[in-house]
Order: C-alpha cells, then sequence, then structure tokens
C-alpha cells in the first residue's frame, strides 16, 4: 500500500525550500502536485497544501476520494484510471474547473452538486459490468446546467443522452462508441442546446441512419463541427436549400391535393342534390342528361311533341313512352 503523504510530496516536491523556511512553509507555496502512476491507493491529509490548484493523480490504484475538503483552491483534479467506483466528497471544491474520472467503476454521475465553477467533466470509459449503462443524476444535472462546457461520455454503453437537454451552455460534447440509435433523439437535443458547436458520435449504430449529417445540421446552426469533421457553409446553406425545395414542394401538394378533395366533395354534394335522369327528345332521337327538378320546364316541348308524333307515326309514340 502506497499512501500519498506530505511527507512523500516533500521529498518528491520540485520546489527547493529555502535554508530557514520549515516544512510546514514550504507545502503551503506548493500549487501543482503529480503523483500519477505511482501505486497510490489512498490520500491521507494533505490539509497543509492550502495553495494547491492542480493535482495529477491518474494511473494509480485509488478506490476512494478522501481528504480533499481542504483544496478550496483547487482547479485541475485527474483521477483517472484507477478503482474510484463512487463520486463523492468534493462538494467543498468551489473553484474545481476540471474533472478527469475517466476509466473508473463509476456507475452513476452523482455527487457534483455545488461545483458551480466546474467547466470540464471527463467520465469517458467506465469500466462497468456487461449490459450497464452510465446513469446521470438529475440533481447532479441540474446543478451543472449553467457551468458545463464539455462533456465527454465516450465509450459507455449510453443509449438514451436526451437528459442533457438542461446543460444549457455545453458548446462540447464527445459521446463516441455508445448504442444512440435515434437520430430523432438527436434533433431533440440540438432544439435545446443552442451553444453546441462541436459534437462527436462517432461508433454509434445511428451514424449509419440514411441522412444522419444531413438532419443534425439542418436541425442546429451552432454545430461547426460534427464527427470530427467541420460543417462548411457551403454544405449548411446547400442542405437549407435543399429543404426549402422540399417543404415547397409538399406544400403545393398538400394545396392541389386539398383542391381535389374540395372538387370531389362538390361534385359528391352536387349528385346528391340533383338527380340526373336520361329524358329522350323525340325530335332528336337520342339521350341527355337533365336534372330531375328540371323536367318540369321540358314537359310542354315533350308533350307537344308527342302529339304530332302520334299523328305521323303511332309506333314511334308508343316507343317514347
Amino acid at each position: 500500500m502506497v499512501r500519498l503523504t506530505l511527507d512523500l510530496i516533500a521529498k518528491n516536491s520540485n520546489l527547493k525550500s529555502r535554508k530557514e523556511e520549515t516544512t510546514s512553509q514550504y507545502l503551503k507555496k506548493i500549487t501543482h502536485i503529480n503523483f500519477s502512476d505511482r501505486n497510490i491507493d489512498a490520500i491521507d491529509n494533505l490539509s497543509l497544501c492550502k495553495n494547491l490548484s492542480v493535482l495529477y493523480l491518474y494511473d494509480n490504484r485509488i478506490s476512494q476520494i478522501t481528504n480533499l475538503n481542504f483544496a478550496t483552491n483547487l482547479t485541475h483534479l485527474y483521477l483517472q484510471n484507477n478503482y474510484i467506483s463512487c463520486i463523492e466528497n468534493l462538494r467543498s471544491l468551489k473553484k474545481l474547473e476540471k474533472l478527469y474520472l475517466g476509466g473508473n467503476y463509476i456507475a452513476v454521475i452523482e455527487g457534483l452538486e455545488g461545483l458551480e465553477g466546474l467547466r470540464e467533466l471527463h467520465v469517458e470509459s467506465q469500466r462497468l459490468p456487461l449490459g450497464e449503462k452510465l446513469l446521470f443524476d438529475p440533481r447532479t444535472l441540474h446543478s451543472l446546467a449553467k457551468s458545463l462546457y464539455i462533456l465527454n461520455i465516450s465509450n459507455n454503453n449510453i443509449d438514451d443522452i436526451r437528459d442533457l437537454e438542461i446543460l444549457e451552455n455545453l458548446n462540447q460534447l464527445i459521446a463516441v462508441d455508445n448504442q444512440l440509435l435515434h437520430v430523432k433523439d438527436l434533433e431533440f437535443l440540438l432544439n435545446k442546446l443552442m451553444k453546441l458547436w462541436k459534437m462527436d458520435l462517432n461508433g454509434n449504430p445511428v451514424c449509419l441512419k440514411p441522412k444522419y449529417r444531413d438532419r443534425l445540421i439542418l436541425v442546429s446552426k451552432s454545430l461547426e463541427f460534427l464527427d470530427g469533421k467541420e460543417i462548411k457553409k457551403m454544405e449548411r446553406q446547400f442542405l437549407i436549400n435543399w429543404k426549402a425545395s422540399k417543404d415547397a414542394k409538399k406544400i403545393s401538394k398538400k394545396k392541389n391535393t386539398y383542391k381535389e378533395d374540395e372538387s370531389n366533395s362538390y361534385l359528391r354534394n352536387f349528385e346528391t342534390m340533383h338527380h340526373l335522369v336520361p329524358v329522350y327528345y323525340p325530335q332528336v332521337g337520342k339521350p341527355k342528361l337533365v336534372f330531375f327538378s328540371d323536367v318540369q320546364r321540358y314537359l310542354p316541348n315533350v308533350n307537344a311533341s308527342l302529339e304530332s308524333s302520334q299523328e305521323d307515326n303511332p309506333k314511334v309514340t308508343e316507343e317514347t313512352r
């Protein structure tokens, strides 16, 4: 077991203490501590390092975050590739800006309430049991809603990121090698994240969907890089024009369909109101359609024709009747 202690820090520090300076005074001046890849499994009481701003403890064997409450001036904390399973004991780090926790055993992003200055959160590649995915505590997301700019959640078996809509100032989202499947979910998210200019989703099933890139570019005006590829102004303008043309055709088709439906409806009503019957004109000998309601107007002519026909040809009169 190797514990990170004040003595260990004093012996390995690059700062040279003055002869008249005590160890306590010397430790107070330290701003950066780098003990990465030293087989450290625990953090001792380091409260004398009051001016500590950057702490490198990646590639160690730390299983629990402890004894960092003193580090109120800490801005950068590197704890990736350890054995941490729970995010805890960080709420007093009010000045913390960057937190690196990738490659641990964390199942839930939690315990970050009160870190109003946190700008970057890196929690990629958690070593989770087969079939499990990384989850987000709504309270933590709410706490980071205004401060977080960069989020890395790659390789965590995540299949839904709509909950991230609350991160209103997010401008970079890295979520490669997950299980994101639906373009509509991404369109929903991009409609909410108005400041997002870089998003990388390489390695997700959704990237294979038809028109995936085109649809996301059309939804987000702020997006400048998608999956590592820059979105050119010409590309976006072409898609905007294409969509406008497509929408215009849809509107035109709807109008034409509406007119046809209206015309067909009129004809149906027309036929319902006016029964059409065939009437024979003896003098012509061919049928003609007239409105049943208008037959009365033609009766005198028909009768007159019938009377004259009776004198000339009785047979025709009978057939006409």
